[in-house]
């Protein structure tokens, strides 16, 4: 009898990123992507703001808006990345079209 327990599988949120790191870094897109946490809980990162923006302040706003926890963490690959808790892909996608962070068709949003 063998078990296969759902939860305990490793997903990597950026798997369906392209490969090439330059194409995927400087593509021009905000790549907001959501990732499966235990039970229901999930996770909305944000990778690809320009480096000229601090992610830490862009961070602060979005706790503040959405009512939720979030970081940035430093992704090897990809740099700094922005996690929230929770889905907030519908809120970050208005946060960074309203603030001109980005345009929205710079926006790609990934997940179910």
């Amino acid at each position: 009898m063998s078990s296969n327990i759902q939860n305990l599988k490793t997903f990597d949120p950026f798997a369906d990123a392209t490969t090439d790191l330059l194409d995927s870094v400087h593509d021009g897109l905000i790549h907001i992507r959501i990732q499966q946490r235990n039970g229901r809980k999930t996770l909305t990162t944000v990778q690809g703001i320009a480096d000229n923006y601090d992610k830490k302040k862009i961070v602060k706003a979005c706790k503040k808006e959405f009512a939720c926890n979030g970081t940035v963490v430093e992704h090897p690959e990809y740099g700094e990345v922005i996690q929230l808790q929770g889905d907030q892909r519908n809120n970050i996608c208005q946060f960074l079209t309203k603030t001109a962070i980005a345009k929205p068709d710079q926006l790609k949003v990934h997940g179910f």
